[in-house]
C-alpha cells in the first residue's frame, strides 16, 4: 500500500484507450467496500463512460475540470445527508479508495472537488451534475473521480520534500523528529 501511495500523482493527460470491463468492475468493487461511519452508506455512484456526458462534466465547475474531457471514465461521487451527518467524509472515503485502486491498476486518475464550488455566477456544479445527471434532492455531489490511462509519467514526491512539519508528537507544540 505504501508503495501505491508513494507513486500515485494526480493526472489529468490521458491516452484515448479506454478502460477494461474488469478493471471497471474492480474500481466499482473497490467504491462499494469503502468503509462508512455506522456502516450506513449515504454515499452512491454514477459511472460515467459516455463521452458526450463527459464531455458536459468537464465544464461543471468554472476551473479546474475541463481536463475530464479527455478522460475515458468519470465516477460521479454523491452523498445523501438524510442517510449520514458525515456523508463528505464517507464520499471522501470511498474517493481516494477508487483513486489507490486505480493506481494498482496501472491507470492515472485526478480528484474534481464539486462540493461548495460555482458552475458559473448563477448556479453551483452540484446543481449543474444534479441536473445533467438527474440527480434527485436532497443527494448532492461531493466530487468527480477522472480516471484513464496516463499519457503522462509524473515522478514520486520524494520522501525529502514531505511536509513532515504538520506532524507532531504527542502535543500539537512538539515537532515530529525520527
Amino acid at each position: 500500500m505504501i508503495e501505491l501511495l508513494r507513486k500515485r500523482r494526480s493526472i489529468r493527460s490521458y491516452t484515448t484507450d479506454s478502460i477494461e470491463p474488469e478493471m471497471v468492475r474492480t474500481l466499482v468493487e473497490a467504491l462499494l467496500r469503502a468503509p462508512t461511519s455506522r456502516n450506513l452508506k449515504p454515499w452512491s455512484f454514477i459511472v460515467v463512460e459516455d463521452r458526450d456526458l463527459l464531455g458536459k462534466l468537464s465544464e461543471s465547475k468554472e476551473h479546474g475540470s475541463s481536463f475530464l474531457r479527455r478522460a475515458p471514465l468519470g465516477i460521479v461521487i454523491c452523498g445523501d445527508p438524510r442517510v449520514s451527518d458525515v456523508w463528505t467524509e464517507d464520499c471522501s472515503i470511498a474517493a481516494i479508495l477508487v483513486q489507490t485502486v486505480a493506481q494498482s491498476l496501472g491507470l492515472g486518475s485526478c480528484w474534481i472537488q464539486i462540493r461548495q464550488r460555482r458552475h458559473d455566477e448563477n448556479s453551483t456544479a452540484d446543481n449543474y451534475i444534479r441536473d445533467l445527471l438527474g440527480i434527485p434532492e436532497p443527494v448532492q455531489v461531493e466530487c468527480i473521480i477522472a480516471i484513464g490511462h496516463p499519457s503522462i509519467a509524473r515522478e514520486p514526491v520524494p520522501a525529502s520534500e514531505l511536509d513532515y512539519h504538520k506532524v507532531k508528537r504527542n502535543r500539537f507544540s512538539d515537532p515530529w523528529q525520527e
